[in-house]
């Protein structure tokens, strides 16, 4: 099942990286921090009455940065998937819909990308105030 997210996220690095001009920012660490756990757990168990059934933290060797996984109720497949990405800018969690192979936005905080698919948790004032 995570297969087809591992292709949409390819697809979708492949456009993003192809609208970036020619110098591009490798960041040394990209990886999930212990605090984005602890919201990812929080934020999963808020969301299961509203239809989500499951997440997974997922890395490949193609892709040393992590992908989260996220299943809903409805369907077998992924629904969405959140990639970190290092951007000219910073960090950016880039959310996909993986159903309709569409990237869904790009944030500067996991929580917000987490609060676009379900809004079930406040969102602290730090991370409403950065986007």
């Amino acid at each position: 099942m995570a297969q087809k997210a591992f292709r949409v996220a390819d697809r979708a690095a492949a456009s993003s990286s192809s609208q970036q001009g020619p110098a591009t920012i490798i960041p040394f660490r990209q990886k999930l921090l212990p605090h984005h756990r602890r919201y990812l757990a929080h934020w999963l168990t808020a969301s299961q009455p509203m239809g989500i059934l499951d997440a997974s933290i997922e890395s490949t060797q193609d892709s040393p940065s992590p992908l989260i996984v996220i299943w809903v109720r409805e369907n077998a497949d992924p629904a969405y998937l959140i990639r970190l990405d290092g951007h000219q800018d910073g960090h950016q969690w880039v959310l996909i819909d993986c159903l309709r192979e569409h990237e869904l936005g790009r944030y500067k905080n996991l929580n917000m990308a987490l609060h676009t698919i379900r809004p079930v948790l406040p969102l602290p004032e730090e991370a409403a105030a950065s986007c």
